[in-house]
């Protein structure tokens, strides 16, 4: 797959590309996938290629009475005007910070001292370590205020993203960290940590047995990353040591996240059958089917969801809806029925453009319509699960005539 060059001089070459699912309207987020793309190489272009861009550009540089932007600035700019004259909202631009935390994010893993960056409500950049990580064995406390990195003081207006890059970095033998100057909540107190890189793991799955109805597991993805698919089988396997004879499968608030990752998780719980199906202008249809021999094929199974299972959960709850699989139960889903490559650009930002769509094993399309439960329920205005409570009576029925 090939991207021409913007201009003569100034389309950078696409190092990589990878399929992805991506959700970024109503802060959702996607993630990549596992199986690779071919490199796309950057083609010369001839001279009509971006004509009046490039006489613009000529113009601007000799006519414009202010200061111009560095040029990755206006590259940048002129990148996602290029982009947005597609009108998709999936297809778009991220610049090198966004790009390398996405990254992050989605393979599960980092190299970084372990922390949250967040901005509490006087406007402050704050840290929040993560139990055991390096941040927290150096001293970092919930809530310290984050003053300076390696000894440059912090632009409290500074974007979440680029502080988060600046707690991150490759892990190398000789030992590399980062240096944080932070104040203590509460006190005028400040403190230097020299804090190492270490391997961080995100964990995407949540799991216990139900209190109220011990013979009922319950697994909580919060997004579909590499590492899930492991830790789903994980999850199953320790709650069958705790002898449940049943599952609850809970997508509600999973914006989504990798393709092949979903695929494998469903097909835990399949034993045969069809799971998404894709459709794609330059390849046309790819049937993705599920293959026999998944850890938990037989336990009676609730799947919950609402406004906020996306993409890659959709393709799960999906799934497991149209094989009846399991009891899908809660609000309609949100619609996010397309497929992403990204692609990262030798800067270190990187491209999303929408490759595909998808349907249901019905053929159902769900872009811009969503899935619907089987059982359609409203959220409880004063908080409680009513959507778990559901679940547990359905599941307790089914196990009571089982």
């Amino acid at each position: 797959m090939k991207q021409r060059e913007l201009t003569r001089t100034r389309w950078n070459q696409f190092w990589r590309g990878i399929l992805i699912f991506a959700l970024i309207s109503s802060g959702f987020v996607a993630g990549f996938i596992a199986r690779g793309h071919e490199s796309a190489t950057a083609q010369e272009s001839g001279d009509s290629e971006f004509k009046i861009l490039t006489q613009v550009d000529q113009l601007v540089r000799g006519n414009f009475v202010r200061d111009l932007p560095p040029d990755n600035t206006l590259e940048y700019a002129a990148i996602r005007g290029y982009l947005a004259s597609l009108n998709d909202n999936y297809t778009f631009f991220n610049d090198p910070p966004v790009a390398s935390s996405e990254s992050d994010a989605l393979a599960g893993r980092y190299g970084g001292i372990g922390v949250d960056v967040v901005r509490n409500e006087a406007g402050m950049i704050v840290l929040y370590p993560y139990p055991d990580s390096p941040a927290a064995q150096a001293g970092i406390v919930d809530g310290d205020i984050l003053l300076a990195v390696n000894d440059q003081p912090l632009d409290p207006n500074e974007r979440l993203d680029v502080v988060r890059q600046m707690t991150r970095g490759e892990i190398t033998d000789e030992g590399s960290g980062v240096k944080v100057t932070v104040q203590q909540p509460n006190t005028t107190e400040t403190r230097t940590y020299a804090i190492p890189f270490e391997e961080i793991m995100i964990p995407s799955i949540a799991w216990r047995v139900l209190a109220e109805a011990p013979e009922i597991g319950y697994i909580q993805i919060k997004s579909f990353t590499s590492l899930t698919p492991d830790e789903m089988r994980n999850a199953i396997a320790d709650l069958q040591t705790k002898n449940i004879t049943a599952l609850v499968l809970d997508l509600r608030f999973n914006s989504g996240g990798l393709l092949q990752e979903s695929i494998d998780v469903a097909g835990e719980f399949l034993d045969g059958g069809t799971i998404v199906i894709e459709q794609s202008r330059t390849t046309g249809e790819t049937v993705h089917d599920d293959t026999p021999g998944g850890v938990a094929t037989d336990l009676p199974l609730v799947v919950l969801v609402n406004g906020g299972t996306a993409s890659a959960a959709e393709v799960v709850a999906g799934a497991l809806k149209d094989n009846e699989r399991a009891i899908v139960i809660g609000q309609r889903t949100f619609g996010k029925g397309s497929v992403q490559f990204i692609f990262g650009l030798e800067d270190g930002s990187s491209v999303h453009i929408t490759a595909s769509l998808w349907l249901t094993p019905s053929r159902t399309p769900l872009d811009g319509i969503g899935l619907l439960p089987n059982i359609e329920m409203i959220p409880d205005q004063n908080g409680r699960d009513v959507e778990l409570g559901e679940a547990i009576r359905q599941l307790q029925q089914i196990l009571a005539n089982s």
